[in-house]
């Protein structure tokens, strides 16, 4: 039986002022507690962009402006594999504030102290990716 392919998974890597905002997932999830950059999975047919923009209104109630595009990859889990396609954005200047609709915390964290949260496995080789990449 042959491997299933990964499901696209899209991810806003958000700066405001410098900070980076981070999501604490829900406990009665996979990867319960565990902190990620928002985002969720591109439906087929629909665009990686198009799903970014789609699950930060589900999930957070705001509006991003898509600054860079980074390079997406492959990640294995237990269940199956990933690909994650991530994306550096900034707030739309009229988007309310995020508010974890289905995330039980945010927080907005400098680039320095990102590793010190208990990242979800598949966001923390985005953390060497950042490096370089942030203003």
């Amino acid at each position: 039986m042959a491997d299933k392919p990964p499901v696209p998974v899209v991810c806003a890597i958000m700066v405001r002022d410098g900070l980076i905002m981070l999501a604490r997932r829900p406990l009665d999830k996979k990867l319960g507690g565990l902190w990620e950059f928002p985002g969720g999975k591109v439906e087929p047919g629909e665009a990686p962009e198009a799903a970014l923009h789609r699950e930060l209104r589900e999930e957070l109630g705001c509006v991003v402006v898509v600054t860079q595009a980074l390079p997406p990859f492959v990640h294995a889990y237990e269940w199956g594999s990933i690909e994650l396609i991530p994306f550096l954005c900034a707030l739309d200047p009229g988007s309310p504030e995020p508010h974890p609709h289905e995330h039980t915390e945010l927080v907005w964290a400098e680039p320095a102290r990102l590793r010190g949260y208990p990242l979800a496995p598949a966001d923390v080789p985005l953390l060497a990716a950042l490096e370089g990449q942030l203003p």
